[in-house]
């Protein structure tokens, strides 16, 4: 009696499916053909994937010398119209271009043709699949010891890949914009050099893995290229109309390529210094708050990294301007002995660089281009050009001539994103608001480093001839012997001499004032005193920290008692914490005491007594470390007071 295996249990129509199989066996090549001409035939998308998964195990990962016999059949599934499917198809070719490179002139014509698919989830399948597609072809390429037709042609679709995708971020669709963004991340990475302090990844590849001598991948052109893309990056991240899903994933691309390839450090720092202060006004305030929260975490991440010793200024003051405390820009600082080694290591780099410079071509350095020796960028130029310039009269003209401009109410994105500046007046605040101003003169076209702005083609044709080195050389040669170059207009600077000021009367403090009360003026004082007090964390940002504490001790040594009980009183809420100040004031008023310091008669005082005024400090402090009760570690406190 014949039994319907369909009432059998799924474990039992293994087990006999697996009898089967003994009695009938098949290769895996059979197995392959069944499997897709079921497929073929299945009606639904999800039992078409499943039977492709089958194949895809079996040729790609079972039995790879099956891989290319079957490779047309999978393709073939391309056309499908379940776009699922095709979806499929693209992880396929990316898994074949991984397992033999040999089939990338096979798959490559197909991942073009689905980059124009009218279904946006499988155009971006295809741009993440490329990500891994062309660094398989640039490993085939540098490994090839001769040039063929296939990768010629090879190299044509891939050129023409990438500007397809390099197009993409003008797209309407935000995943899309977002995919194509991390590719031209891989392309930045791929196409330039290591540093000794670059992070390192497995399986890494840069320029260094292509060899000097092959014609079709030449690495200057390919690092050129890269540059290119790297600026549209910048670009794109300073938009002012960018979604915040695309500026969190353009801002965490351009992270990664500063810590794998510190030699963009500099630029990345500027371009976070700029969205700081120029946040797309399109965003709601929950995404400003994301976005933000955001530039904060990636500052931290560059913070700890050793090619970050050069711009530590700029980043620590834009993590104190977006609310890092002082214990997370701590823990992320560089440790005293790396930055020492960085340092020492950037010399020796430079030395050994001017070193092994040899000259190729015999021409007198006065007749080169001043153009060809320029390291300096255009920001970096006119940052320097401000800085040398600015001065608080420059600054006060500046904000009168911007205060028609501003409205009555404040603007929601303004309370948003506003936080007070907290090393206001340092040297490396006036350097920071110096970088932010550049980089606004610079988009606009005015200051010295206008001129180095140069607008080129994102991508270029690789259609160029041999001799392009021996051309340039010989252009060179005659540039020199024909005569000096055309002169260069120079670049639009800014002219405040002719800024009309408003006529000001002359003002008479003794007209417009009057002597002010006894009463109000002490209590004024008070209060800024006060307020110098709760400035200990910015003075510790901001690198002052010495002045601030010898600021407080002077002030509690020379100013009358109100003041010296302000003072106490906020040592004593944290004595533990304070001590220092409190010691820094005792030594003060002990120098006054043997006469190491003089108080000026104008501050002396009928009741100036120095002997009681150490005395009583010191009372005060140790009677305060005896009898409170929140005070558990008073050996300790007590020791570092009487020695």
């Amino acid at each position: 009696m014949a039994v319907d295996k369909s009432r059998r249990s799924t474990a039992a129509q293994y087990f006999m499916e697996e009898d089967e199989d003994e009695r009938n066996p098949k290769s895996t090549a059979q197995k392959v053909v069944d499997w897709l001409n079921q497929a073929s035939l299945a009606s639904s998308s999800s039992s078409r994937i499943e039977l492709l998964s089958k194949v895809q195990e079996a040729i790609v990962h079972k039995e790879v010398d099956l891989l290319d016999n079957f490779l047309d059949e999978m393709l073939a599934f391309l056309t499908d119209r379940n776009a699922d499917v095709r979806k499929f198809i693209v992880g396929f070719i990316e898994e074949a271009s991984k397992k033999d490179w040999d089939l990338l002139p096979r798959v490559l014509p197909s991942l073009q043709m689905l980059l124009t698919d009218s279904s946006p989830q499988v155009q971006k399948r295809v741009i993440q699949a490329f990500n891994i597609v062309y660094r398989n072809v640039l490993g085939w390429v540098a490994k090839a010891t001769t040039v063929t037709d296939d990768m010629t042609s090879v190299w044509n679709i891939q050129s023409n890949i990438k500007k397809m995708i390099v197009d993409m971020v003008d797209s309407e669709n935000d995943g899309i914009r977002t995919h194509s963004v991390k590719f031209l991340e891989t392309l930045v990475l791929l196409q330039t050099y290591p540093e000794v302090d670059s992070l390192k990844r497995e399986n890494d590849f840069s320029l260094e893995d292509i060899p000097l001598g092959l014609k079709i991948a030449r690495r200057r052109k390919l690092e050129e290229e890269a540059l290119t893309v790297f600026d549209l990056m910048v670009k794109f991240h300073g938009s002012p109309h960018i979604s915040s899903v695309n500026l969190m994933a353009c801002m965490g691309s351009l992270t990664l390529i500063a810590k794998m390839r510190p030699q963009f450090m500099g630029k990345v720092v500027a371009a976070l210094e700029t969205l700081h202060t120029n946040l797309p006004p399109t965003l709601s305030k929950s995404q400003v708050s994301s976005v933000r929260k955001h530039l904060k975490l990636q500052l931290l991440t560059l913070l700890k990294h050793p090619a970050a010793v050069d711009f530590l200024q700029n980043i620590t003051t834009l993590l104190t301007d977006l609310g890092a405390t002082y214990h997370e820009v701590m823990k992320s600082y560089p440790k005293t002995d790396e930055i020492r080694k960085r340092i020492k290591r950037s010399a020796t780099g430079a030395l050994e660089t001017v070193s092994a410079k040899k000259p190729k071509v015999a021409v007198d350095v006065a007749t080169v281009p001043q153009t060809a020796v320029v390291t300096e960028t255009a920001v970096d130029l006119t940052e320097q050009y401000i800085m040398e310039r600015m001065c608080p009269e420059l600054a006060t003209d500046m904000v009168i001539m911007a205060m028609d401009n501003v409205p009555d109410a404040m603007p929601p994105l303004f309370a948003a994103i506003y936080t007070p500046i907290a090393a206001a007046g340092t040297q490396g605040q006036i350097k920071h608001v110096a970088r932010l101003l550049a980089t606004q003169l610079n988009a606009a076209g005015l200051g010295p480093g206008a001129a180095l702005a140069k607008t080129t083609p994102v991508l270029r044709d690789d259609d160029e001839d041999e001799d392009e080195d021996k051309q340039k050389i010989a252009t060179l040669v005659q540039g020199v012997v024909g005569g000096p170059p055309p002169a260069v207009p120079p670049p639009p600077t800014l002219n405040l001499s002719n800024i009309k000021h408003p006529k000001r009367r002359a003002l008479k403090l003794s007209e417009i004032t009057r002597p002010m009360d006894e009463r109000k003026r002490q209590k004024m004082t008070v209060d800024a005193v006060r307020r110098i007090l709760c400035t200990e964390k910015n003075a510790l940002f901001g690198g002052v920290f010495p002045l601030y504490t010898k600021m407080v001790a002077t002030l509690g040594t020379t100013s009358g008692e109100d003041v010296k009980q302000t003072v106490l009183e906020y040592i004593m809420d944290d004595l533990r914490k304070r001590l220092h100040l409190a010691l820094a004031w005792l030594y003060e008023e002990y120098s006054y005491m043997q006469g190491f310091n003089r108080l000026p008669p104008a501050l002396k005082t009928k009741n100036y007594n120095p002997e009681a005024n150490y005395s009583s400090l010191l009372r005060n402090l140790i009677s305060a470390i005896i009898h409170r009760p929140d005070i558990k570690d008073r050996e300790t406190l007590l020791y570092r007071i009487y020695l």
